[in-house]
Order: structure tokens, then C-alpha cells, then sequence
């Protein structure tokens, strides 16, 4: 090499240099201002969600249980799991409702409409005006989880999305585990304007909620190539870094014949069981917590004061696995190893009789599952490719969450209170499930990943596309 090349090369590369940092750090700010614009607005909504769909069981033992007669029978268990029937079958057309108006005006309708449903729950007579309230609160909610955690996924490079998932949900299960503090607080309106304090419960955070959607239409962010947030070359920046990661940075159409393609993937469906799986003990959670710890002989002020501490170590326990599994680029590992912390929280609140132990079973069972939830997410969101099967994909799982739901509300029965053993099996058979598919799905992602690399089979019609494992 020449004398004036060398010159030339050490003359550029500093430059070269220089540019890369610059890159570097012009990719960082504006990954972060997503972040910042994305995760806290979704994380706080779909927390005011939580919270409004479980709030039962803290007014059931703050008086509406006697008051509406919901201790006879099975009364309390049809109004926990009647929201689930419309909430699972309207996740798949909210879905392409929201593709058609997109996610600031489709979210807003969801959002205004359940705080709307929620406040009419404060003046419930019956507890079969109770009901027809929860069909109303299931079908406006069940446009918006499957939307948020779809959008979520569309912003970010497969490996970056399960912290994503996480912040998000972490967002929604701390505000939603102090919600009961909270709720209990809001008892103490009993008597005011002559409602007893329950009613309150429903009446100010269904003003709330609504207060919350019409913020939501302000300041909520669309998918990257509708934003309008970010300037013209942060908006190219993050569909460029999509498009090179899986090559899906555009929409594609959804269309009939698509929807049809997407449900013959049998691998969707071992998602959908396993996001049940994941559901129905953080549900269990969410509706019978405190009655469980009433049921250890705590009470009311106590039972709702001790519901909190386990969402707290469930959220730090759901972030530190998910920063490992995006470090490790890593899923279904991981899976298994929140489960595994599921069952052992399970078998020791539901057979020790110390209570003090039975309450470190709590914090172990809603660790394994909350944890499980954004990690199944991001284990789907990583293994498919275009918008119309993220869009089915994330309908059907959402959707089997709803199924969770139900499958909750109906094994923890009374009869079977304090200890709910039939409840704490039934949860264990669904773990014992999830261990399977997940193992299923790694073998098979396995298989399909060599012979990618073997034989140059194209996998989801993206070349040198390869599934996380």
C-alpha cells in the first residue's frame, strides 16, 4: 500500500468513527424517547384495566357480597367469569378494528367505555344487574390488551421486546397490586350521598378510568409508521432497524383469507394454552387473594394491606428474567423456570399449615406467573413475521388468557374455601401443561432452525429468518 493510501485510510477512519458514535447515539435517543412515549401511558392503562376487572374481591368482603347476596351459591364466581365470555370473543375483531381506525381512536372508545361500565357497577341493585355490568366491562376490554401488547411488539427488534413487555406489565402489576390498598381506602366514603362504601369503590375509579382515556387520546403513540411523535428520520430509523431484524417493518393487509392462513399455525394455539396456563393462577391471584388471606384468619384491613407486597416481588422477579432472557436471547428456558417457581409457591400454600409460610407461597405463585405473561408474549412476538399474524397471533393468545380466566374463577369454588385444594390442583395441572408445549415448541423450533441452516429452508417467509429458541 502506498504511502498517500495509508494517509487516506487513517484520514477517514477517525471520521468513520466519529459517524458511528454519532449513529450510535442518535439510535439510543430515540429508542429511549419510545420507550418513554410507549410503555408508562400502556403500563398505567392496562393496570386501571386490572384493577377494574378484579376489584370484586375487594368489594365483595367491603359489603357487596351481603349486600347483593353474592355469598349464595355460585354467584360470585358466575360475576368473576360472565367478563370473560365477551372479552374472549371480541379479541380477534378488536384487533381489526384497530388496524381500520387505528390505536388512538379504537383505544380511546375501549377505554372511555369500560370506565363508563365501571361507574354504572356503583349503582348495581341486584347482583343480576351485577352481571350484565361484567358483559359490558369484558367486551369493552377486550379490544385493548391484545392492541397494546400488538403495537408494543411492532416498535421494537425481536431481542429488545421481552424487557419491553415487562416494564409494561411490571407498569400494570405494581399499581394493580396497591390497587386494593387503595379500593379500601375508598370505603371510608361510605355513607356519603347515601352509598355504602363499596359502591365507591366502582364509582371513583370508573371516573378515573375515563379521565385516563380522554389523556390517552392525546398523548397515546400509534404504530411507528403512523406516529406522530418522532421526526422523519427517528420514524425511518425505527422501521429500518424492524425491517432488517425481520423484515416486517409495513403493514400487510388483513384480510379474510389471511385470518384463515394464520389459524392453521398449530403453534399459535400451543401459545394461546400456555398464556392460559400463565393466566389462571395470576388471575386466582388477582379475584381471591384477599379472601384467601382472610381465610388464614387476617382481617379485612389486614387481608388488603398483605395483597400488595406480592405483585411488588412478582414485578422484580418479571424484570430480572426478562432482562436475562433478552441478554441470553433466550425464551422458553426461562418459561420453565417460572413455572417450576409457580408449582413450588402452590404446593406450599396449598399444604403447609404455618400461614406465614402460606403467604411466601403467594409471593412465589405470582412471580412464576407474572413473569410467565410478558415472557410468552415475546417468546410469540419473536417467532413470527408481518402485522396480519402478529394481529392473529396476539388476538388468540390474549384471548386464551380470557380462558384462564374463567377456568380461575370457576376451580376455586366456595365450598372449598379457605384452602381452595381443588383450585390449587387444577392450577398445577396447568403448569405441568405449559412445561409440555413449551418443550414441544423448542423441539420443534429446534428441527426447523437446522434445517434452515442445513438446507436452506426458508422459515415464515423472511430468508435468513431463524426462530428464538
Amino acid at each position: 500500500m502506498s504511502a498517500s493510501s495509508k494517509s487516506s485510510t487513517s484520514e477517514k477512519r477517525p471520521q468513520d468513527a466519529e459517524k458511528q458514535e454519532v449513529d450510535s447515539q442518535f439510535e439510543k435517543r430515540t429508542i429511549r424517547l419510545v420507550d418513554v412515549r410507549l410503555l408508562p401511558l400502556l403500563g398505567l392503562l392496562y393496570a386501571v384495566a386490572l384493577v377494574d376487572r378484579t376489584n370484586l374481591g375487594v368489594a365483595r368482603i367491603a359489603g357487596m357480597g351481603a349486600d347483593l347476596g353474592l355469598d349464595l351459591g355460585q354467584r360470585y364466581s358466575i360475576a368473576s367469569f360472565i367478563y370473560f365470555i365477551p372479552y374472549i370473543l371480541l379479541q380477534l375483531p378488536g384487533n381489526v378494528i384497530l388496524k381500520i381506525l387505528g390505536a388512538r381512536t379504537w383505544l380511546t372508545i375501549c377505554v372511555v367505555g369500560w370506565g363508563a361500565t365501571q361507574l354504572g357497577m356503583g349503582w348495581v341493585r341486584t347482583w343480576e344487574h351485577l352481571v350484565a355490568t361484567r358483559v359490558f366491562l369484558g367486551a369493552f376490554e377486550a379490544g385493548f390488551f391484545p392492541a397494546l401488547v400488538f403495537i408494543i411488539t411492532t416498535w421494537y427488534k425481536r431481542h429488545e421486546v421481552q424487557k419491553r413487555l415487562a416494564i409494561f406489565y411490571i407498569v400494570s402489576i405494581v399499581i394493580g397490586g396497591f390497587s386494593a390498598i387503595f379500593a379500601y381506602g375508598l370505603t371510608f366514603l361510605g355513607g356519603k350521598a347515601g352509598l355504602a362504601g363499596w359502591r365507591w369503590i366502582f364509582i371513583i375509579e370508573g371516573l378515573l378510568t375515563m379521565v385516563l382515556g380522554a389523556l390517552f387520546y392525546l398523548f397515546v403513540a400509534d404504530f411507528p409508521d403512523r406516529n406522530r411523535f418522532l421526526t422523519e428520520e427517528q420514524t425511518q430509523l425505527v422501521l429500518a432497524r424492524v425491517e432488517a431484524d425481520r423484515g416486517d417493518s409495513i403493514p400487510d393487509p388483513l384480510t379474510l383469507s389471511k385470518i384463515l392462513e394464520h389459524l392453521r399455525d398449530w403453534t399459535i394455539w400451543a401459545y394461546a394454552l400456555m398464556f392460559m396456563c400463565a393466566t389462571m393462577p395470576a388471575y386466582a391471584i388477582g379475584f381471591f387473594v384477599t379472601i384467601i388471606l382472610a381465610g388464614m384468619g387476617w382481617g379485612i384491613r389486614d387481608s388488603l394491606l398483605l395483597s400488595a407486597p406480592p405483585y411488588v416481588f412478582a414485578a422484580i422477579s418479571a424484570f430480572g428474567f426478562a432482562y436475562i432472557s433478552d441478554k441470553t436471547k433466550k425464551r422458553g428456558i426461562f418459561i420453565i423456570i417460572q413455572t417450576l417457581i409457580s408449582i413450588i409457591g402452590l404446593l406450599i400454600t396449598g399444604y403447609v399449615k404455618n400461614n406465614g409460610a402460606r403467604y411466601f407461597g403467594l409471593f412465589l405463585v405470582n412471580a412464576g406467573a407474572s413473569g410467565c405473561i410478558p415472557a410468552i408474549l415475546a417468546y410469540n412476538a419473536n417467532n413470527v413475521t408481518t402485522h396480519s399474524k402478529r394481529a392473529v397471533s396476539t388476538a388468540i393468545i390474549v384471548g386464551f388468557g380470557g380462558v384462564g380466566g374463567i377456568f380461575a374463577t370457576t376451580v376455586y369454588r366456595e365450598e372449598d374455601f379457605p384452602r381452595y385444594l381443588n383450585g390449587i390442583w387444577a392450577t398445577l395441572g396447568c403448569q405441568f401443561l405449559m412445561i409440555v408445549l413449551v418443550a414441544a415448541l423448542e423441539f420443534t423450533y429446534h428441527r426447523r432452525n437446522a434445517a434452515a441452516a442445513q438446507d436452506g429452508v426458508v422459515l415464515e417467509g423472511q430468508p435468513g429468518f431463524t426462530y428464538t429458541l
